[in-house]
């Protein structure tokens, strides 16, 4: 299964520094102009999509549906386990508080925010999605559209990567990560967008490819 993985658009509470998790937040002005660049990326690649997912959350879904417009016959299918992190309470708090009256945040995944969830308890739920979207499509290509938090977990889980210290990698709204995965195992992995921290800072080179499976 080949995934090519995309973050929704940009929203106003991304623009000012607060926290989304499960709420959402209008798009910023060019948001459109935005996807088309990332679209243009995708034809320069000539990649075609069997099927569209997206998280359950609106700004995913908005993203997901501006793509499926440039691609007719593409089903689109949402899985509420891709959502962001549910960050419970502190749902539109800005970052910056958190920070300070929340040392946990960002530093210690095991962390189950008040009312909410932890981050690993994401990363579990949203990896439990891709093991059933790879027995449904195995042999096909999906576009997903998700979020920093979900996009973050699969790079570590899937390039073998500590969670631990890898919560505050940047995943720029104009990223395309392409991983092809392979009997839950992901074979390659390459960036064709804006690159994410992991690469600017020099965490992974791409293109990754595994070291073969030991029998």
């Amino acid at each position: 299964m080949r995934l090519i993985v995309l973050r929704h658009y940009k929203t106003f509470s991304n623009a000012n520094r607060r926290i989304l998790g499960w709420t959402d937040s209008a798009p910023v002005p060019g948001w459109e102009g935005t996807l088309a660049q990332l679209d243009q990326v995708l034809q320069k690649h000539a990649l075609r999509f069997d099927y569209l997912y997206s998280s359950g959350l609106i700004r995913a879904r908005e993203t997901a549906r501006w793509i499926a417009r440039q691609r007719p016959g593409a089903p689109l299918r949402e899985r509420a386990e891709l959502n962001e992190v549910d960050y419970g309470d502190l749902a539109g708090c800005s970052k910056d508080w958190v920070e300070a009256h929340y040392p946990q945040y960002k530093n210690d995944p095991g962390y189950v925010f008040p009312n909410g969830e932890s981050f690993e308890q994401m990363r579990e739920r949203s990896r439990r999605c891709l093991i059933e979207l790879e027995r449904e499509h195995a042999e096909q290509t999906l576009l997903l559209v998700v979020h920093a938090g979900v996009i973050r977990g699969l790079i570590t889980h899937f390039l073998n990567l500590p969670f631990v210290g890898n919560l505050r990698q940047k995943i720029p709204h104009r990223y395309i990560g392409d991983f092809l995965i392979q009997d839950q195992r992901c074979i390659c992995y390459d960036e064709l967008g804006v690159p994410s921290g992991f690469v600017r800072d020099g965490i992974i080179e791409i293109p990754y490819l595994a070291h073969p499976a030991r029998s």
